[in-house]
């Protein structure tokens, strides 16, 4: 079973591929691991933020061939405050705020509702994804990875863990984004550097996403050791 695990950014990843082969993929901000474990090999790619990103992902995923399971893994906002900074969800539907689509992941009917959208949400925004569409949670790319493997007609799985939470007060990140979802460091971090008022937000932001992505890899692992046997057998 080849498994394609399609992330956002590298420390999304960090530690569930610690120890996998880094492959060179020849595109700027993409990046590949692979290993495989008994009969399966895993791909984990982060190619950015976003929808376009997700697409180059996908296809560094498909390069060697065809995908029999897709994970959407990575960090995302709360808009519950019942969803805890660091914890792994694995959300059972995922909705696109810009096309209206709904798509139910292999966890089949659940109570845990994920909204994709095209820009990091503030707090404001937060608050009215949660009127409008009783989500829990918030990210850039679940969405186009569900829509990437309905398409094909493959299985597909959900594993995100907060890194903010409903009320978390940060910076606007999205003006440091780029075309291919890249974030440009040194000119955010130009920015925050004399706005001290966002000092403690950001430590904490770290500080989540880091055990985040600790929660991320354990569930994940725990995941491939456990249900893809189960799939496969079915």
């Amino acid at each position: 079973m080849r498994i394609g695990i399609i992330a956002a950014l590298a420390g999304e990843l960090k530690p569930l591929v610690r120890g996998w082969e880094q492959q060179r993929s020849g595109v700027k901000g993409l990046s590949v691991w692979r290993t495989t474990r008994d009969r399966d090999e895993l791909i984990a790619v982060c190619g950015g933020m976003g929808a376009n990103a997700v697409l180059r992902a996908f296809t560094a995923a498909e390069f060697l061939g065809a995908l029999d399971l897709v994970l959407s893994v990575g960090w995302v906002g709360a808009l519950d405050p019942e969803m805890k900074e660091g914890q792994c969800y694995r959300p059972s539907q995922v909705i696109d705020t810009q096309t209206g689509e709904r798509f139910l992941t292999s966890e089949g009917e659940g109570a845990i509702r994920l909204v994709t959208t095209p820009r990091v949400a503030n707090a404001v925004e937060k608050r009215r994804l949660r009127e409008s569409y009783g989500a829990a949670l918030v990210d850039m790319e679940a969405a186009t990875v569900a829509r990437l493997a309905q398409m094909r007609d493959v299985p597909f799985f959900c594993f995100k863990a907060v890194s903010d939470s409903r009320d978390a007060k940060l910076p606007d990140l999205n003006a440091f984004i780029d075309e291919q979802g890249q974030m440009q460091m040194p000119s955010f971090l130009a920015h925050v550097a004399i706005r001290p008022g966002v000092w403690g937000s950001l430590l904490e932001l770290g500080k989540n996403s880091s055990v985040a992505a600790r929660a991320i890899a354990e569930d994940v692992n725990r995941f491939l050791n456990e249900e893809v046997n189960r799939i496969g057998a079915a």
